[in-house]
């Protein structure tokens, strides 16, 4: 198993992906041979079952973009399932503490490293190194999502095997009672986004932060590297207003 995604992270490369909440292989086809360096397929708020996730999946074979799934919660046998089916690693979201850390990369890892199961169902049929290599090449983000795992960012990014950080930007919103949609200039949320950074920053992990088109440039100015920019649902819905706009001239 090689994850490219992860490798490009290791290099110090920014890396941009896209969330994908509509459930067909045939949205994953189209980005994926678009340029994106990974997908955020989201198991969390989405409505894809593990059966739908895993013809997703399938249809990015043969290029370089990277399946990354975030699973309900901080589950084992969820994330078991979800790693199993073909996912290169996790986001997972709600992380608030060290000890939660700890077991999110346990899940991800094989023993002696971790307690992940044994049955790995796709990669067995066409990876025979996969054994030998997941451990070291499965990505293990965690979702910053409140202001508990701000104050715990360091401690949490300092577990060995977390990889990365993902900022969600509207849950961290209602946890420090601000308005959704966030709005990225109000003075608390970029004290936040700071503290993010430069905890990313003294561990040597990769910080990243989901924004809209409009945020993204800022995003990477800042400093966040592991980015998503808009979700499939909006970025349709958006394409499709602009279209129907133009037609009726308005």
């Amino acid at each position: 198993m090689k994850n490219l995604l992860k490798e490009k992270l290791r290099r110090g490369e920014v890396v941009t992906g896209t969330i994908v909440g509509l459930g067909h292989p045939d949205v994953t086809e189209w980005l994926s041979n678009m340029g994106f360096d990974w997908l955020f397929l989201d198991a969390e708020h989405g409505p894809m079952g593990y059966e739908t996730l895993l013809k997703m999946m399938q249809a990015m074979n043969g290029t370089d973009c990277v399946p990354i799934i975030r699973p309900q919660w901080n589950d084992p046998v969820i994330i078991k399932r979800v790693l199993d089916i073909g996912a290169y690693g996790v986001i997972v979201p709600m992380i608030n503490s060290k000890e939660e850390a700890e077991l999110a990369v346990k899940a991800c890892r094989y023993p002696p490293e971790g307690i992940r199961g044994c049955g790995p169902r796709r990669f067995e049929l066409v990876d025979p190194d996969y054994f030998t290599t997941a451990n070291k090449e499965i990505l293990v983000a965690v979702q910053v999502e409140t202001a508990k795992a701000i104050e715990n960012l360091e401690q949490i990014l300092s577990v060995e095997g977390v990889d990365a950080c993902l900022c969600g930007p509207f849950d961290l919103s209602l946890s420090m009672g601000l308005p959704i949609p966030p709005m990225y200039d109000d003075p608390r949320l970029l004290e936040a986004f700071d503290k993010i950074l430069a905890a990313a920053k003294k561990t040597g992990k990769a910080a990243g932060i989901g924004t809209g088109v409009g945020q993204i440039r800022w995003a990477i100015e800042k400093g966040f590297r592991f980015n998503t920019v808009g979700e499939v649902d909006g970025l349709l819905f958006e394409a499709a207003q602009m279209a129907l706009k133009t037609a009726r001239g308005l």
